[in-house]
């Protein structure tokens, strides 16, 4: 063969005149899929001689882009005026690719067999011969920089004018025009981005542009690929769509082309995403990278977004590695690097606490300005994992509590819920919006007058002047309501109002109904939770003093006891307390399924312990005080307090009306103490504070 350019050229056109013509049925090949998944796609070569296929060696051999997720897939395409779909088993397609990006990677990827002593002025001569250059552009194409898509959102004004412009310029890239649909639709309300996302479907160039996509997804960048399947996910195309999944699968392929942008933007598109096999893939192969390079990573929100992307599954040893990543960038973190840190943890599910309590001093230090969102976001993740910091929680309640006439009502009581299960009171912003509440009762919905009751009763929180105001108008508030409420709903609505120690005639009447109480005693798994609250109600009407009759009290049968757990460090300690004398008794069982962990008989000034037997629990002797000591967790106070709960608080209303003197004992703070320390803690509990140098034998 001749060496010359011209000689290599002319055998190169009759070497392609001798293959069959793209798209002709002799050169298309079928490949059958596995309905399994278990082997590769099975391919049927016709007319295909030798030669024909080594020179055509990669675009015969089987795409990893096109195997065995297509099966099942979903097709959209534009029939009259309606968009059809249609679902996808057996994928055909050409051996012949039609190159329609200007960009020369394809000549890099192995497309065309170029020997390493093909003299370099044919390799030149074969890219223009293949390849668009400027030359071929039109001269209106070349005047028109606008196309570019920082430039084209400036001409656009809806994801169909992009089209258009696409529709007269299709040579140039499509992902352009696809990231410049999003850069235009992000900034659309919700019902117009769902009117603008119909007509683009309905385009007559939405196809083709589809098309484009697909064929140019092997020879662009893969940051631009990856901007392109954020912009189709955010824009709302369906992610079951073969457009979707094929640059799924073709990412998947050239993950090992990702930088550290293109790391952050693949992250941030598997978060907008749901669970199939293609993302699950994406995300393995992410989590593969991150490992490989999570020490060169610079930014810190690539890394907070590659912590949300691998999801809550990653492997622990990951997990650590990008908390020791986190650790060493710790100085490098700005307010708002602290502030998206804990939705980052609780998106990865890992609950670092030398890193959450860094972030929580700089948020607390920084906490003015930050929107309402940032702080729903922060105690949400707090929440998430499990994670308390009581100063915090201070800085957000005290900056709320001092900009609270810039608040909406419903954004408070959002953040009063979230800080309700954490077990957070803070009296002073409890006490304003217990105010306006007063003020604005009438904006008040059923769903958020009932949440208002939630958090004011399991927080047992009473204001010093207004609150029997306070209950009246969330009554009145209530009542509008009555007509339509759920029975549950009217329930707990009944429970909060016993545990705020308010007895409405309204409620209670239409709660004590026989169809009502039925239906609550059959209401499946609430059955029992529904079931418990009642004993509670009747307890409440039968120990104290209500306007309601004791007669109304509904019949229920015994509720079964509670399985008892011994506190057996509680137990030592006392014994050491009171010399090795057994002179109390333990799980006394109550009235009203009330349990008491120990009871003790003492005199009237709490300075002497008498013997106590069983025979006489429950004989009143005059001059004998008898004290219930309750041993309770952590979680039944207000975090950072001594301040009980709801459900304690009741309780201990009602052991006072049985008799007793109630003494808390916070068993975390016994467990963490030695015996002399516990000994001395319990004392000062039991005895008062009189009696102590007069008790004899009990000497600190």
């Amino acid at each position: 063969m001749n060496k010359k350019p011209s000689s290599f050229l002319w055998n190169l056109r009759q070497l392609n005149l001798n293959i069959c013509p793209f798209g002709s049925s002799s050169s298309r090949r079928t490949m059958k899929i596995d309905t399994l998944e278990l082997h590769k796609p099975k391919m049927t070569y016709q007319n295909i001689t030798l030669k024909n296929f080594l020179f055509l060696d990669s675009l015969q051999k089987p795409q990893s882009s096109v195997r065995f997720f297509c099966q099942g897939m979903l097709v959209f395409q534009l029939e009259g005026n309606e968009i059809q779909k249609r679902r996808l088993n057996t994928l055909t397609s050409t051996s012949g690719v039609k190159l329609l990006c200007p960009r020369q990677l394809s000549f890099d990827s192995q497309c065309f067999l170029v020997s390493d002593t093909t003299p370099q002025l044919a390799v030149d001569g074969l890219k223009k011969m293949m390849v668009p250059t400027e030359h071929d552009l039109s001269k209106e194409e070349k005047q028109l920089d606008f196309v570019k898509y920082r430039n084209l959102i400036q001409h656009c004004n809806s994801m169909s004018d992009v089209l258009d412009v696409f529709s007269k310029f299709p040579r140039f890239s499509s992902c352009n025009y696809f990231t410049t649909m999003w850069k235009i639709a992000k900034n659309m309300s919700e019902d117009q981005r769902c009117f603008e996302r119909q007509l683009l479907c309905e385009h007559p160039a939405f196809n083709q542009i589809c098309d484009q996509v697909m064929k140019e997804a092997k020879t662009v960048k893969l940051q631009q690929l990856a901007f392109t399947l954020y912009a189709l996910i955010k824009i709302g195309i369906p992610q079951n769509t073969y457009l979707v999944q094929v640059l799924l699968r073709i990412v998947q392929e050239r993950i090992n082309e990702c930088d550290e942008k293109c790391l952050s933007v693949l992250s941030r598109t598997l978060e907008a995403m749901e669970e199939s096999k293609n993302v699950d893939a994406l995300r393995a192969g992410l989590r593969l990278l991150v490992d490989k390079q999570i020490w060169t990573l610079e930014n810190i929100f690539t890394l907070q977004t590659v912590m949300k992307s691998i999801g809550k599954d990653a492997p622990y040893p990951l997990k650590k590695k990008i908390e020791i990543k986190a650790l060493k960038e710790l100085k490098k973190f700005s307010p708002v690097n602290s502030q998206h840190m804990f939705a980052a943890l609780a998106a990865l599910n890992h609950r670092s606490l030398v890193v959450l309590n860094e972030c929580s001093k700089m948020v607390a230090a920084n906490i003015h300005g930050c929107p309402f969102w940032m702080l729903m976001s922060i105690l949400q993740s707090c929440k998430d994992l499990l994670y308390q910091n009581f100063d915090l929680f201070t800085a957000i309640a005290d900056y709320v509590t001092a900009t609270f006439d810039m608040w909406k009502m419903k954004q408070v009581l959002a953040l009063l819920f979230v800080f309700e299960s954490l077990r957070f009171r803070h009296i002073g912003l409890m006490n304003l919006f217990l105010k306006r509440v007063l003020d604005e009762s009438q904006f008040l919905n059923q769903k958020e007058i009932l949440h208002v009751l939630h958090i004011y009763s399991s927080l047992n929180h009473f204001h010093e002047c207004e609150n029997q105001q306070f209950l009246e108008v969330i009554t009145s508030a209530l009542n509008t309501y009555l007509p339509k409420i759920s029975s549950l709903s009217l329930l707990k609505a009944v429970y909060c109002f016993c545990v705020l120690k308010h007895f409405p005639q309204e409620p209670f009447n239409q709660l004590f109904q026989e169809n009502i109480i039925n239906e609550l005693l059959m209401s499946g798994s609430e059955s029992e939770k529904a079931e418990y609250m009642l004993h509670q109600v009747n307890a409440c009407l039968e120990l104290e003093d209500t306007p309601i009759p004791k007669s109304r009290a509904v019949m229920l049968k015994e509720c079964s006891s509670a399985p008892f757990h011994p506190n057996v460090e509680v137990e030592d300690v006392l014994l050491n307390l009171l010399e090795n004398k057994r002179l109390f008794l333990k799980n006394v069982h109550l009235a009203h399924n009330y349990f008491v962990d120990f009871e003790l008989r003492m005199d009237s000034k709490r300075s002497k312990v008498f013997p106590v037997s069983e025979s006489d629990v429950f004989l009143a002797e005059p001059d004998v005080l008898r004290v219930a000591l309750l041993c309770v967790s952590r979680s039944a106070f207000c975090f950072g307090t001594s301040h009980p709960r709801g459900g304690l608080g009741m309780k201990m209303r009602h052991l006072k009306a049985l008799g007793f003197h109630v003494i808390l004992v916070n068993t975390c703070e016994i467990n963490k103490l030695d015996m002399n320390p516990a000994v001395t803690f319990l004392k000062n509990k039991i005895f008062s504070p009189e009696a102590f140098p007069t008790a004899p034998g009990f000497a600190a």
